[in-house]
């Protein structure tokens, strides 16, 4: 757990995003958006200035919008997470959501998390399967800079 500048404004709580540079309303989603954020950054090594939040896109004429989407330095989507909540269970209904967004992306590392467990997985679309893996990558090896076969 990190510590987040936070503040309250009209009896609301507000953590402040270093992605989107800005205060954003507290919800457990959020809190844990905000911490995996930071972890991707801190202790991951992921550049805030490659990574968007609450990117919106449009698919199949609906609005979708990804929670952290990671980038390489060369503007490449890299790596799509999905966050929830603490209290709602990492199932496959959640996977399913993530694996729709990466029809638009097709990026090679997926991750979901709700702040107690993580899950991350590297797609093989040459095999048309994935792999779930130990732990989550650095961002050397996310960029293309490093390999994991």
């Amino acid at each position: 757990m990190f510590e987040i500048p936070g503040k309250t404004i009209k009896g609301k709580t507000f953590i402040f995003d270093p992605v989107r540079k800005k205060y954003v309303r507290l919800t457990p989603e959020e809190w844990v958006r905000q911490n995996f954020l930071l972890f991707l950054n801190r202790v991951k090594e992921y550049p805030l200035s490659l990574i968007q939040v609450e990117k919106e896109f449009v698919w199949n004429n609906l609005t979708m919008r990804s929670d952290i989407l990671v980038f390489s330095a060369k503007g490449d989507p890299r790596m799509i997470v999905e966050c929830k909540a603490p209290e709602i269970s990492v199932t496959d209904k959640v996977f399913e959501q993530i694996a729709r967004y990466n029809l638009r992306y097709r990026v090679p590392y997926l991750v979901v998390t709700n702040g107690v467990k993580h899950y991350c997985c590297k797609m093989d679309y040459v095999a048309g399967r994935y792999r779930f893996l130990p732990e989550i990558p650095d961002y050397k090896m996310v960029s293309g800079d490093g390999l994991i076969s």
